[in-house]
């Protein structure tokens, strides 16, 4: 039976609810034109677990639980749960943690590029092209033959594994909830100010964003395929996607008074131009040398597939790192050592690129 989710109009649908549950959550209580960003969730997350020290951005997001289990009861309702995995995982894992460490050099994942955008953050744009650079010399690797090489099939187990720590993050979630806007619950840290202090109740975050999960696997919904398929064989599908999230998330902000026109005074941004610009550009050079934006990549793992898990995994990873040792920005501007993060990430996947493509010069 033929999948309506994965048609050109079912693209487009799943796009546009993404856009109007992200700007949902915002309203609900999550921080401005972050309704959804994998990347800022996942360094929350990393904080919530003590993996950094960064006190405003601490806290067990529903969203990636959520995000994943829906991807899984996809897999599972269509019968798409097929555990693989060991196409170069370590590799993965590196690409993982450049691609969280340029994103929060811009201060967002691709999804939240296009919120911002949404919302009226000029600075959003520069990262926009960034992304859309950072993809198109991703592409020139795969003219040359780049691959990680192919996966092959595992053990349920293999398969079951990413999905089953994303269940123990919501057991945690449930034990040790935070009380009276205390800063940790036994193990977890909360924040009790800033980014991390804001978000939607625990029941819309982790419903709204099981659905999001749920349709974006039937729909194979990712930012990065959408640039990477229109530069490749000008084809638009995905991008048509993408597109219809912008617009019904900005026509939900302008219909909510949720537009703010500008480069000053955004929410958690900056108006660094430059490393808006250069941060996205080795994020989405990293995603495209992974096979797919953050999303995608949490999609997949809930799929089964375990080098996604991975690449997960070092989005968690090179997200503590970030905090840990100064190279993430926050809204007065870039780290201290953000610029010399950006540049070596960028050189890493510049070295991972050609090694892995079949017409070395």
């Amino acid at each position: 039976m033929k999948n309506p989710l994965a048609t050109t109009p079912g693209i487009i649908a799943v796009g546009a609810v993404i856009g109007l549950l992200a700007v949902w959550l915002q309203h609900l209580g999550n921080p401005a034109n972050m309704g959804i960003c994998v990347a800022c969730f996942e360094r929350d997350v990393a904080g919530g677990l003590g993996l950094h020290r960064a006190a405003i951005v601490q806290y067990l997001r529903p969203e990636i639980m959520g995000l994943v289990l829906g991807a899984l009861a996809a897999a599972v309702f269509s019968r798409e749960f097929r555990p693989r995995g060991g196409s170069a995982p370590l590799v993965r894992f590196v690409l993982g943690m450049v691609a969280a460490m340029g994103a929060l050099v811009f201060l967002g994942c691709p999804w939240r590029a296009i919120l911002r955008l949404a919302g009226g953050d000029g600075n959003a744009i520069l990262g926009i092209a960034g992304l859309a650079v950072g993809i198109w010399i991703g592409t020139l690797f795969f003219r040359r033959g780049y691959s990680l090489g192919r996966s092959s099939g595992q053990s349920v187990v293999a398969g079951a594994l990413f999905p089953a720590i994303i269940v123990c993050l919501l057991l945690l979630y449930l034990v040790f909830p935070q009380i009276s806007g205390e800063p940790q619950s036994g193990p977890i840290f909360y924040s009790v100010k800033g980014p991390g202090s804001q978000h939607a109740p625990f029941i819309a975050s982790l419903g709204l964003a099981f659905v999001i999960g749920f349709i974006a696997q039937r729909s194979r919904f990712c930012t990065m395929g959408a640039f990477r398929d229109l530069f490749l064989f000008r084809y638009a599908h995905l991008f048509l996607g993408l597109a219809a999230m912008f617009v019904a998330a900005f026509v939900a902000n302008a219909a909510t008074g949720g537009l703010k026109f500008g480069f000053e005074g955004q929410p958690v941004a900056h108006n660094d131009l430059l490393w808006n610009f250069l941060g996205m550009v080795t994020a989405g050079l990293a995603f495209a040398l992974a096979g797919g934006c953050p999303g995608r990549q949490l999609f997949m793992a809930g799929e089964g597939d375990s080098d996604a898990g991975l690449f997960a995994l070092g989005m968690l990873v090179g997200a503590a790192m970030a905090h840990n040792l100064g190279t993430a920005s926050s809204g007065a501007g870039i780290g201290v050592y953000g610029a010399q993060a950006t540049i070596i990430g960028f050189l890493v996947c510049l070295i991972i690129g050609f090694v892995h493509s079949g017409n070395r010069a």
